[in-house]
């Protein structure tokens, strides 16, 4: 199994790409024992200026760009919910 990311590490990432105004990780690696090692599976709720006026689909991609060769690799699986400080993406 690959390494896993740390929270804090994904959450620095996040804060440097898309300066979030309100983030909040979860790791739900525990839901996903026999395949997941801690680190490797989180959920994503994240307010940025950087959404605003993208659909859903363009700030999630967003996301996944910011965390880069993360994604399929020591994150295994990433729920995000992004959206503009407007409540929109």
């Amino acid at each position: 199994m690959k390494q896993s990311v740390p929270r804090e590490l994904v959450e620095a990432r996040l804060r440097e790409k898309l300066a979030p105004l309100a983030l909040e990780m979860i790791d739900e690696s525990h839901l996903h024992v026999g395949h997941g090692a801690p680190g490797s599976h989180y959920r994503v709720n994240i307010v940025s200026e950087r959404f605003r006026g993208l659909s859903r689909l363009a700030a999630q991609r967003l996301v996944y760009e910011a965390l880069g060769d993360w994604i399929g690799g020591a994150i295994h699986a990433c729920a995000v919910s992004a959206k503009s400080p407007a409540g929109r993406a």
